[in-house]
């Protein structure tokens, strides 16, 4: 693990200011209308960590991309801080799962990295010293100087998780970003993301098709059914933090919710 573990913290509560606020969301594509999603409510409170799961096809995607300002619901109302989301901000990341198009392959590692600050940090010197920074943080200093073909998928998947770093974003979107990762590499991120997450109190929503992962990351798990997506239910994870990778998974709490998950999604 790169990212030293990190001291217990409480994760948001009630009192935290709403990050995002989805109010009776609805989305249709195509001449017919087809739903995707329907009547989608929820909020998403300050440095909170919020998992999605939910079957193939039930617009957990779609919410992700909503959230990030690439696409507007055709009824309903999704809001950034009080305001109305209408078109993507530096404020909202995403990190998607597919990070080998995500990256710029003629680009380097630091490169890579430098993107977002191009503009914001005219100052060579200074913008370097910031790259530097993310990019030992991610554990990759020793590979700046590669090309994303150089990589694993795992150190690809950090470059992306840096660039989206060097924002300084109040809020982290992924997309089910460790999906295509070996069994290790994932549970190392999952730990890693876990840890910036805590330092930064960043608010987080997390997209993925495993329970386990869903469970151990999130402080709170909505539950999408499908045709058209809708909220089927949402738990409190309520696991003390630190999480560890097996005692976590251990705790008869975590195993309840699990067998509670599975038995909803096969319910739909």
């Amino acid at each position: 693990m790169t990212i030293a573990s990190t001291k217990a913290y409480a994760p948001s509560g009630a009192s935290a200011p709403v990050t995002v606020s989805l109010r009776h969301v609805g989305v249709t594509f195509g001449a017919m209308g087809r739903p995707v999603l329907e009547d989608i409510s929820f909020d998403v409170r300050e440095g909170e960590f919020l998992s999605i799961v939910g079957p193939s096809g039930c617009g957990k995607t779609t919410l992700l991309r909503m959230l990030a300002g690439l696409l507007r619901p055709t009824v309903g109302e999704a809001l950034f801080e009080g305001l109305p989301i209408i078109a993507p901000s530096r404020q909202r990341a995403i990190v998607f799962q597919d990070y080998t198009n995500a990256l710029l392959p003629w680009r380097t590692v630091a490169g890579n990295v430098a993107l977002a600050l191009e503009k914001t940090m005219p100052v060579k010197a200074q913008r370097d010293a910031r790259v530097a920074e993310l990019v030992a943080k991610m554990g990759l200093s020793h590979a700046a100087d590669r090309f994303p073909t150089q990589l694993s998928g795992g150190m690809q998947q950090r470059v992306q998780i840096a660039r989206c770093l060097s924002q300084e974003p109040r809020i982290m979107l992924m997309d089910e970003p460790f999906g295509a990762l070996d069994a290790m590499t994932r549970q190392t991120l999952q730990d890693e993301l876990m840890a910036l997450a805590a330092e930064r109190r960043t608010t987080t929503v997390f997209i993925t098709h495993d329970l386990e992962e869903a469970i151990y990351l999130g402080d709170r798990v909505i539950v999408l059914a499908a045709n058209p997506g809708r909220i089927a239910e949402t738990i409190e994870v309520e696991l003390p933090r630190p999480r560890n990778q097996l005692t976590t998974r251990e705790d008869p709490r975590f195993l309840a919710h699990r067998h509670h998950l599975f038995g909803l999604l096969q319910g739909h």
